[in-house]
């Protein structure tokens, strides 16, 4: 059956060598229906020196020079936030590829991936809309990508004291935080960094934004949830007089002084999740829900 030509850009992650197994059946299963395959130049020698595996790349791409109607994730989620970021505003759909453990945003099995492409051929998928996290520091971009889909940690670094942050919303103070850290999160990010901080799981798709203190002084401080309307600033002080942005992990050094504003960017990040997910699935067997350990 001739099916029509599909464009797969393909990015992972390269310290998983014991996996050329399954990145073998990915690329077998996609050269099988005929697409074009763009492969990132990092991936693409990883694939061909250190996994010996025979790559029918139509073209290898380096930086964000690529188009293509899909993005797949080689990886865990750490991998598809990366590929996000490279992503960027180009608005095409990632399908994250899981080569670990169960993950939110990667998770398809390479074992799922015939039946994926399959679904993808025959328009049976959903793409879902997240929203992006836009840092700005003194009124510039911060980082080669500032946007988190994720969250975004404001930090102490290495051994200092705590931080003092005083955080405002919309031109009005909230508080200000004495703390390790701050923690603003997305609805896709609030099953990360930010829940290992007591704050609330979001489902993807509210139009909302947390913010979570990182072991903060006094116990009377608690998660708050603000519309992903709002615009946060953030003012740090420190000891040190320097501090930490973490951009998906991506960290950031910043002088005392320096104002941090963030709010929700402009584009949205596009994921592909089959047609018969369920995220509460997900989240009741990532998070054990109901598992009896005894």
């Amino acid at each position: 059956m001739e099916h029509r030509k599909l464009r797969f850009a393909l990015l992972g992650n390269i310290y998983q060598a014991r996996k050329s197994a399954s990145i073998q059946k990915v690329l077998s299963t996609i050269a099988n229906y005929g697409a074009e395959l763009y492969v990132d130049m990092e991936y693409y020698y990883f694939l061909k020196d250190h996994q010996r595996l025979d790559v029918k790349a139509t073209k290898v791409f380096s930086d964000n020079n690529f188009d293509a109607d899909f993005v797949i994730s080689m990886g865990g989620d750490g991998t598809f936030l990366k590929a996000a970021c490279r992503v960027g505003k180009k608005n095409i759909p990632i399908l994250g590829v899981n080569m670990g453990r169960l993950g939110f945003l990667a998770d398809i099995s390479p074992d799922d991936i015939e039946h994926c492409l399959r679904a993808l051929y025959n328009d049976d998928y959903a793409v879902e809309s997240r929203a992006l996290i836009q840092v700005e520091a003194d009124g510039a971009p911060l980082g080669e990508c500032s946007y988190a889909l994720n969250d975004v940690a404001i930090l102490k670094r290495d051994t200092a004291s705590m931080i003092s942050i005083r955080a405002s919303v919309n031109g009005q103070y909230l508080n200000t935080y004495q703390a390790d850290g701050l923690v603003i999160s997305t609805p896709t990010g609030s099953t990360a960094y930010s829940l290992s901080n007591g704050g609330p799981i979001i489902v993807p798709g509210t139009k909302v934004f947390s913010m979570t203190a990182v072991a903060p002084h006094s116990l009377n401080v608690r998660p708050i949830v603000l519309a992903d309307s709002s615009v946060i600033e953030l003012d740090v002080e420190s000891r040190s007089h320097n501090f930490l942005v973490a951009i998906d992990g991506r960290s950031e050094k910043c002088k005392e002084g320096t104002r941090i504003v963030l709010r929700r960017a402009p584009y949205d990040i596009k994921v592909v999740k089959r047609s018969d997910h369920r995220y509460f699935n997900t989240l009741r067997e990532k998070m054990m829900w109901g598992a009896d350990t005894r």
